[in-house]
């Protein structure tokens, strides 16, 4: 027998070297039950594996091994059988499995193979103890490309097995005779609890496994292998030899035989505080047991271990907690612990390629870690490191954590230590402050200052915006390169191009035209691709921003459309408009629109507001105008090229300018790649700003029901301070950004997270309760901004354009908005703080898109609503299923929580809100921005608007766009005063793909389930209230006038600093009060946001006598 196994080995894995990369080599090996095929196929597998190993020892398995037993038929669905007795007493017949399921595997991985885009595609397994099959549990990654197959009908001859079976590169048949066959089985069905004694199992074997047998063998295909099995010891000790002579390599390179029950203790020293309810230990143990090969390395046993736990998050949450401390406690077994030990490996760093030093910290950051080295060893809390989530710690561990020849050299925890040090040098008690913020999750830095903070070139700022130094070769080339050299450093970069000639403007120099701005901004595209930021950590970007008076800006609206002509597509950049007042007045008119070339009409580009309108009138009257069109018609233009790819970006020019407190240095030509960051630039100034974000989720008091304001303000405070610094010790890529940043100083404190806040504190979205909340945070985090920036101003003196700016004319941002506070700051003694000291920088306040950091922190992305309760996440060991892990917890305490709601959930899109079982609280806490009206996301931005003195990335979410819903949208957030009207457009796809994962009568059972009615207690606090309806539940008042100040720890004064708003005593409103809309807002959800609105019915409109209003069918 071990003869056979060596020649089918070989023959394997003479046919695996001979398999193109892009395909899979796929071997059933099917048999009569009790014949030893299993064994066979797992065996197979393993062996497969340690020839692999031998020549790729850092490659993940090529082999998996797939039995069938998934595609049994769920009892349920046996007992809706016509005679479900009968059915239930020949399980395992083959009537009884779903070989369509099983084809349409076998089809999928059928498929060509791409390391980088394919999928992990998921099989069934099949748990015994419960007697069911259990969906998605066995990955199958690109990596997995010698796939043996297990099952007794896999070369039956009849469809839809037949078609499953051609698609298989080898079918073997184990052939064993009936008799040797029926001991085996009674010994298997007596053991595994199927009969309870050896009669019972001997009648089962007989009646059901034999009979089955008979028609197997009766209706076999051709086979190209046919192995017989006398004994099954011989496949039985091959099996089991890894538990006796199965060895791995240690980290120091020793070999060890495995020991099963090291890897289970391992594991289960990592379950620490984790629900053990729902969070097993051995079934990860066994999964990980399955996948030793001959040779692994203790490395790959616990990347593997956390995949799996990673793989069961959909489970319960706490898997995603155990898979980042297993991934965690993996990289503190390979890395040093002492930070000041790390930090003198990366300063001695020595480049391989030519043996020269390559220092990967400066040398000052250096010298002072090891001045002070006992002080920050000291100050490190390792055990931090296990707070994050997998995904987050993977996203660390992938681009932000330094290396050592490929190897990660830093954990995170040094990475923390290292930026804060970057900061603030030697001073040990900010480095200490900074740390230990940064580590307990309440903020973290922008990814350019966790990249390069405490290295030779530390480029920490995030946005760079550039304005063209002149319309000239040399000018868009000097251009060029300054975007180059910001790019190379991790710079996102805005650049407006409203001054370069139009198309077949004349150039003087030459005596020619000008191509325009089609072809010039084709060659940003390219250097945008070339120039990685931070050396391929991610890839160049840049936003480039037109005014739409611009004669080429029907072609500019083309440029990342998918088809059309290569040389008129540039899709590697972003665009926007930086839209005047004036043009959205007369596409509400629907008056006519002339189009500019800037050099004909100069100076439209430096003016806004009234002196705008009145020199765009003037050119008009002169006839300056290169071309007349309507101005529904570029209207138009604009809303398909943003159906079609998302841009451009919508911002307000004038709103812009006229609420920023820079305006008094000029006209501000554009925003940023993220459009947050509204500031002055010129050709000889590159404005800058460098960025950070506060974990709102981290500041709510869940023991409590509360938010904590005074420690948002203090903490807000701290971060001022650190980006405050980040200027001074910055790298600045060009001489332009530095004079920019040294003298006007803005910076920018954003959030991530708001959305979780408001779950911790069981608010629906767009409760009224939520929509005051969100006025309080952004007002908190304003004032505590300007407060730190007044004591700066008090230390360093104010910032140097800072006279005649409004803050010196006592005008605040709310002011600008002609909006008044409430009452939870003392905002009048704030404002006689700045008439006598003024401020250190110009801006403070821009909530960013924070996609990165917001991962790593494990928290929704800044201010927006779950897209979905359920998404995939790939990452370099597959892809994986993620559910909104508060949602996840909420099911799970309510006993509804099963495969069948997951794929109840993925059915729906990511949706819960038509599930019926699930109670009407929980809907109203879980809807998506699908579900949410996107008016109540207008107006949210609006009311924090005036706290945001730059702007904020706000994106548009349409489930089913159209002309009228996003001309609707737009009209809305330009009345409501918004600076940036839409960063994306985000659609969702017109029809969904068929879940071909999903079975759907099983999610008639998730429908049927009913939640238990204490569920959620162990959510609440103590004293909070019982019961999981939301309207028993307490609610959080936030509007409480007069709150308790907070001690405060760190030498900051904060007058009238309230802590908290507690809840109410009483019981709060029902659900259907909470949630009860106005009449606007129920029209709209009446409508379903459809054409009835007024800018519908005004733009929207296409006649006979106006066919020029209409591009999308010429009138």
């Amino acid at each position: 027998m071990d003869g056979q196994v060596d020649r089918l080995v070989q023959k394997a894995w003479a046919k695996f070297q001979c398999t193109p990369t892009t395909s899979r080599l796929m071997i059933a090996v099917s048999g009569i039950p009790g014949s030893g095929k299993t064994s066979l196929a797992g065996v197979m597998a393993q062996r497969i594996n340690e020839l692999f190993a031998q020549k790729s020892p850092d490659a993940p398995p090529a082999a998996i091994f797939v039995p069938m037993d998934g595609y049994h038929l769920t009892r349920a669905q046996l007992a809706a059988m016509p005679d479900p007795v009968f059915a239930a007493a020949r399980r395992g017949a083959a009537f009884t499995f779903d070989p369509e399921k099983f084809l349409r595997l076998v089809t999928r991985l059928r498929e060509p193979l791409d390391a980088s885009s394919t999928p992990t595609i998921y099989a069934p397994s099949f748990d015994h103890a419960v007697k069911d099959p259990v969906e998605d549990d066995i990955p199958i990654p690109a990596t997995a490309r010698v796939i043996f197959f297990e099952g007794n009908y896999l070369s039956l001859d009849k469809e839809p097995w037949s078609t499953a079976a051609r698609l298989m590169d080898e079918l073997w048949f184990v052939e064993v005779d009936f008799e040797t066959a029926r001991q085996r089985l009674i010994k298997r069905h007596v053991q595994a609890g199927i009969a309870k004694d050896a009669e019972e199992a001997d009648k089962r074997a007989r009646e059901n496994d034999l009979v089955n047998g008979s028609e197997i063998v009766e209706h076999r295909m051709p086979v190209q292998e046919i192995i017989v099995s006398r004994e099954d010891a011989a496949w039985e000790r091959s099996h089991t030899c890894n538990s006796v002579d199965m060895y791995v390599f240690k980290r120091d390179g020793r070999k060890e035989r495995v020991q099963f029950d090291k890897i289970t203790a391992r594991v289960s020293r990592l379950c620490y505080g984790l629900d053990p309810d729902h969070v097993d230990a051995a079934a990860i143990t066994q999964k990980v047991i399955s996948g030793v090969y001959q040779g692994v390395t203790t490395v790959e046993l616990d990347n593997l271990a956390a995949e799996t736990a990673a793989y069961m998050t959909v489970t319960h949450p706490d898997y995603a907690v155990l898979a980042a401390r297993i991934a965690v406690s993996n990289l503190h077994k390979q890395t040093k612990k002492q930070f000041s030990a790390v930090i003198e490996d990366l300063y001695h760093y020595i480049n391989p390629k030519n043996n020269k030093p390559a220092p990967m910290i400066s040398k000052d950051v250096y010298e002072i870690v090891m001045k002070h080295a006992e002080e920050f060893n000291s100050a490190i809390v390792y055990d931090r490191d296990f707070n994050y989530q997998y995904f987050g710690f993977k996203t660390l561990e992938r681009s932000y954590l330094l290396r050592i020849n490929g190897k990660v050299a830093e954990r995170p925890q040094h990475m923390i230590m290292r930026v804060a040090v970057g900061i603030h040098g030697d001073n040990i008690e900010k480095v200490t402050e900074t740390y230990n913020l940064m580590s307990q999750k309440y903020f973290t830095h922008a990814s350019p200052t966790l990249f390069n903070a405490g290295t030779p070139q530390p480029q920490l700022a995030s946005c760079f915006l550039i304005d063209m130094k002149e319309d000239s070769i040399e000018g868009i080339y000097d251009t060029l390169k300054t975007c180059a050299m910001i790019s190379k450093t991790a710079g996102g970069i805005g650049l407006n191009v409203h001054r370069i000639r139009s198309t077949g403007s004349y150039i003087g120099g030459t005596n020619g035209t000008s191509n325009g701005l089609v072809p010039m901004l084709r060659v940003f595209n390219n250097t945008a691709r070339y120039v990685d930021q931070g050396g391929n950590k991610r890839p160049g970007a840049f936003a480039i921003y037109l005014e739409p008076w611009h004669s080429d800006v029907f072609e500019f609206l083309d440029l990342r459309k998918n088809h059309g002509k290569e040389e008129v597509r540039a899709r590697d950049l972003f665009y926007a408009l930086w839209t005047p007042d004036l043009f959205m007045r007369r596409v509400e008119a629907n008056q006519d629109w002339t189009l500019f070339c800037p050099n004909e009409a100069p100076g439209l580009a430096d003016v806004y507001g009234e002196e705008f309108d009145a020199l765009y009138e003037k050119y008009e009257r002169e006839g300056r105008g290169r071309r007349t069109v309507k101005a529904q018609k570029l209207w138009y233009a604009i809303l398909e090229a943003q159906t079609e790819t998302g841009n451009p970006f919508m911002l307000y020019k004038d709103a812009c300018n006229k609420k920023s407190n820079q305006k008094n240095l000029g006209t501000i030509r554009s925003s940023n790649l993220c459009t947050e960051i509204i500031e002055y630039c010129a050709p000889d100034e590159v404005a800058v700003c460098n960025l950070a974000s506060l974990a709102l989720p981290t500041f709510v008091d869940a023991s409590r029901g509360e938010y904590d304001f005074g420690k948002l303000h203090e903490v807000v405070q701290v971060l001022v301070r650190n980006l405050n610094k980040i200027i001074d010790i910055n790298y600045y890529p060009v001489p332009e950004a530095k004079k920019s940043n040294m003298r006007h100083r803005p910076i920018a404190v954003g959030v991530n997270g708001l959305a979780d806040a408001f779950l911790a504190l069981r608010l629906p979205f767009d409760s009224p309760e939520a929509k005051h909340l969100n006025i309080q945070i952004f007002e908190t985090i304003y004032h505590g901004a300007l407060t730190a920036s007044v004591e700066l101003a008090k230390e360093n003196g104010t910032y140097e354009t800072y006279k005649g700016s409004p803050v010196s004319q006592g005008i605040l941002q709310y002011d600008m908005w002609d909006r008044t506070p409430t009452d939870l700051w003392d905002w009048d003694s704030l404002k006689a703080e700045i008439a006598q000291h003024g401020v250190r920088n110009s801006l403070l306040v821009a909530p960013m898109p924070t996609a990165s950091t917001s991962q790593i922190l494990g928290f929704n992305e800044c201010f927006e609503p779950y897209t979905s309760n359920i998404y995939s996440r790939r990452v370099l060991a597959g892809e994986f299923q993620v559910v909104n892990p508060w949602l996840l917890k909420d099911l799970v305490d309510l006993g509804l929580w099963s495969d069948n709601m997951k794929n109840r959930i993925i059915a729906d899109g990511g949706s819960i809100q038509n599930v019926p079982n699930i109670p009407a609280d929980i809907k109203a806490l879980y809807k998506t921005v699908w579900e949410i009206s996107q008016r109540n996301i207008l107006q949210m931005a609006a009311d924090r608007g005036a706290y945001i003195d730059q702007s904020q990335s706000l994106n548009i979410h349409m489930k089913e766009p159209t002309m009228g819903k996003i001309t609707s949208m737009h009209f809305a957030g330009w009345k409501m005063g918004l600076k940036t009207g839409m960063y994306y457009l985000r659609t969702m796809a017109a029809s969904a793909p068929i879940q071909f994962t999903v079975d759907q009568e099983q999610l008639k059972v998730a429908d049927t389930n009913v939640a238990r009615t204490n569920g959620l207690l162990k959510k609440r606090a103590p004293g909070s209230g019982v019961g999981n309806s939301y309207s028993a539940v307490p609610r959080p008042m936030y509007d409480q006038k007069h709150a308790s100040p907070l001690a405060n720890g760190s030498g900051i004064s904060d007058p009238a600093q309230p802590v908290s708003a507690p809840r109410t005593n009483g019981v709060a409103p029902k659900a259907e009060e909470t949630q009860e809309s106005g009449p606007e807002e129920a029209a709209e959800e009446e409508n379903g946001d459809s054409e009835q609105d007024i800018y519908a019915q005004k733009v929207l409109q296409c006649s006979i006598e106006n066919k020029e209003a209409c591009v999308m069918c010429s009138g």
